[in-house]
């Protein structure tokens, strides 16, 4: 099983979006921590400051006030208590012990220096300070008994659990005042706007990163389209030469080379043709020579053999000339071509049938066309006795199957009949096997025009090619 992706596209989106959330998550992660430390430190603050107005109340009161005075302001998340045993410091060096200086240090500068301040943490019930352990039992100067934080209840969600500084003032007469100061759980809670503010960034993102891969994998696409149209048809549209730098070249390189692979073909194709039809003349020749022989049966031998020759160069010229023949591209009527085809093939005793229509003319090649659908035909009556024709005509493609009545083909020659010269039979006769390059041509004028054939056994018994032609919407030379 395959985890990565097979296209590139997909691929590099996926890089990007892991990227993208990494970082995003990153991110998150670390606003989150510097957030929570700007609230606590705020909530410390506003603790601090609520502290020293209540020790500067203190102060102007008398011990009796005091007591009913406490009363009243012993309120969540503040709980203020009297004539407790002097407070452990925590310990300077402990994560615990730097909150607590920290805070220890805002609630001086809101009392001033010269009051005696002592500042510790209780995290979940347990007290953090003396010698920089965590011990449940808190001692005090006079007593030593179980401290345990004050019991304070919390509307909204959150309410157990939490940070609390413990801190203890003198007054200026000598009495210690010790604060609970619980620090609100409001401190953790979601930053949903800032979620929200993410999700609408990521979202964005996501957006522009798929048009811009979209954007830069679609050059790969158009040229590697073009090169599997140019192993149909060599003389297709050039790329257009746009875009940026390294697509421009891209499409300038791959021009140069259907160039030249249309040079070298052409070049090839022109040779072979000139040297078949060379050929023609001394074949003449001999043949005229033949007929002055005194013998008949050796001259009769002599004539089969030139006109088995003259057969084969001319069906070579056929081949040659179906792969590039110059012939001009226009409306063909297709049924009147299989009309013409079944009349000539009716005189010579084939029997051919036409079934559907189509619907309009096909922009092709004539009579190219015409040397495609007669060499199938006549494959379909010398192998398969007759010929049944099924025309389907779409929008897309233009599909006509020629159905025979024959033994059909083994399995594993259905694509080798296609190769020139090549026969099942494996006599040179032109009565049994012919020269072998019918389907060969076919099969090239099928490409000329963008299409394809393909052969198949009938389940029913016989021999099914079926020729696939294009409808061409249109010839604009397409862009990377």
């Amino acid at each position: 099983m395959r985890l990565l992706p097979r296209s590139l596209f997909s691929r590099l989106v996926l890089v990007l979006l892991g990227g993208l959330l990494t970082a995003q998550l990153l991110s998150f992660a670390v606003h989150m921590h510097d957030r929570g430390e700007l609230l606590a430190q705020a909530s410390g603050m506003q603790s601090a400051q609520r502290i020293a107005d209540i020790v500067h109340l203190l102060d102007s009161m008398t011990p009796a006030e005091r007591g009913k005075i406490i009363k009243v302001l012993s309120a969540p998340p503040l709980a203020v208590s009297l004539d407790r045993g002097p407070l452990a410091p925590a310990d300077a060096d402990s994560e615990s012990g730097a909150r607590a200086a920290l805070f220890a240090s805002v609630l001086r500068r809101y009392l001033g220096n010269d009051r005696p301040v002592v500042v510790g943490m209780a995290v979940g019930g347990q007290y953090k300070g003396g010698g920089g352990g965590a011990m449940r039992g808190m001692k005090w100067a006079e007593t030593e008994g179980e401290w345990t934080p004050p019991v304070m209840h919390y509307g909204g969600k959150g309410g157990g659990g939490g940070l609390t500084f413990v801190a203890q003032v003198t007054l200026r007469d000598g009495t210690r005042v010790t604060f609970d100061a619980r620090q609100p759980q409001a401190t953790v809670n979601w930053p949903y706007r800032l979620l929200v503010s993410i999700a609408v960034l990521l979202a964005a993102v996501i957006v522009v990163s798929l048009v811009a891969v979209r954007w830069a994998t679609r050059p790969l696409k158009t040229l590697a389209d073009a090169a599997d149209e140019l192993g149909k048809n060599i003389n297709r549209p050039p790329l257009a030469e746009t875009g940026p730098t390294e697509v421009a070249r891209a499409a300038r390189a791959f021009n140069t080379m259907q160039s030249r692979l249309a040079g070298y073909l052409r070049e090839r194709t022109q040779v072979l043709a000139a040297m078949s039809h060379d050929l023609k003349t001394p074949i003449t020749r001999l043949r005229l020579r033949a007929e002055l022989l005194d013998d008949a049966q050796l001259r009769a031998k002599f004539g089969n053999d030139l006109q088995e020759m003259e057969t084969m160069v001319a069906s070579a010229l056929d081949f040659l000339r179906g792969m590039d023949n110059g012939e001009p591209v226009q409306p063909v009527d297709v049924m009147a071509l299989l009309q013409s085809l079944q009349a000539d093939l009716h005189e010579t005793g084939g029997a051919v049938t036409i079934e559907g229509c189509v619907a309009g003319p096909y922009h092709g090649r004539p009579q190219a066309l015409k040397r495609c659908l007669a060499n199938l035909l006549e494959n379909a009556i010398k192998y398969g006795k007759s010929a049944r024709v099924v025309v389907a005509d779409g929008i897309e493609s233009l599909q006509l199957s020629i159905l025979d009545e024959g033994p059909g083909l083994p399995p594993e020659q259905l694509e080798k009949v296609f190769e020139p010269f090549y026969r099942v039979e494996g006599s040179r006769n032109r009565d049994t096997g012919g020269t072998g390059l019918g389907l060969a041509i076919a099969k090239n004028v099928a490409e000329l025009h963008g299409g394809r054939i393909a052969l198949h056994n009938r389940a029913e018994g016989g021999l099914a090619a079926v020729l696939t032609l294009p409808r061409k919407r249109s010839q604009k030379s397409p862009r990377l």
